[in-house]
């Protein structure tokens, strides 16, 4: 006699880590991908639905493919494995609830896609390669490809985006009309660490200096609320390990785990300053419990 299982689902939304969800569940996972090909976004899918990159995550994490619908994954890809282009002519308001994120293919970038499918969010990524971009996190992610000096393809990626992430200095904020119709702003800046490098590292470090220097003056001036995190020098470190340290002063010479930084972008998110907040941030002793409690804090610590 053959027995039906019916599986329900679950009667509240998955619940999110602290840390959601980078630092303590896909660190190793990450890692492990990553040495099977020269990047995650190159992974390529056989024609017998072979689970992508993204898909084996979220399987890895929670328990198998039947939760992937829980991140907002549809039931079938596109036939031909892409997304569809977006009527250039459409003058329909869009609700604003995407996140850019203005590097997807870097190595920074991609873990902050990966925190933001887990937080079920909605995304939009540039990215140069869209195929590659598709195979690695399939249709959990809006990939976009064009020429940001074209007004027209600039005016389709910013649709419906509510914020903006950019964890690398990848050139997007050059021109401060990039920034138009958003509601929030997050960069990760290096900026304090370049500033306190000496000798030949200073110069090593002078383009980068530069660049990260326009970025910060960009974003202030665009009038647009933003979160500026000013981390210690990158590592590549698993993240979720240690605690962190906001004192001013601990960029110039402390150190983040790119999978803690790609996490703390995310987390800003959830906490929209009225103007906009600067603080630094290295790996240290404090644990944080609580991201919402611990950016209002770092607000009432700027605005005071």
């Amino acid at each position: 006699m053959a027995v039906a299982l019916r599986l329900s689902k679950p009667s509240s939304p998955l619940p999110c880590h602290p840390l959601a969800p980078s630092l303590l569940c896909y660190s190793q996972l990450f890692s492990s991908l990553q040495r099977r090909t020269a990047s995650p976004l190159r992974c390529r899918c056989s024609k017998k639905k072979e689970t992508s990159f993204t898909d084996q995550l979220l399987d890895y994490i929670e328990g198998g493919p039947k939760l992937r619908k829980w991140y907002g994954a549809p039931d079938l890809l596109p036939k031909d494995g892409g997304l569809e282009n977006e009527d250039e002519s459409s003058e329909i308001d869009e609700v604003r609830d995407a996140v850019l994120v203005t590097d997807g293919e870097s190595e920074i970038g991609q873990m902050v896609i990966l925190s933001l499918i887990l937080k079920r969010a909605r995304i939009k990524a540039l990215v140069k390669d869209k195929r590659a971009a598709i195979d690695a996190f399939g249709i959990y992610v809006e990939t976009i490809v064009g020429d940001l000096n074209d007004k027209t393809f600039l005016t389709n990626a910013l649709r419906g985006v509510r914020a903006i992430i950019c964890a690398s200095n990848d050139g997007f904020f050059s021109d401060i009309g990039r920034t138009k119709g958003a509601q929030h702003i997050v960069l990760l800046s290096q900026l304090a660490f370049y500033r306190g490098s000496s000798g030949i590292q200073a110069v090593m470090n002078s383009k980068a200096r530069k660049l990260a220097e326009r970025d910060e003056e960009t974003v202030i001036a665009s009038g647009i609320p933003y979160t500026i995190i000013r981390a210690g020098l990158l590592q590549d470190s698993p993240g979720g390990k240690q605690g962190f340290s906001f004192l001013k002063g601990a960029a110039a010479k402390g150190r983040l785990s790119k999978e803690d930084a790609a996490a703390v972008c995310v987390e800003a998110l959830d906490s929209l300053p009225e103007e906009g907040v600067i603080f630094e941030v290295v790996n240290g002793e404090e644990k944080v419990r609580d991201w919402k409690e611990k950016f209002a804090e770092l607000l009432g610590t700027v605005e005071g």
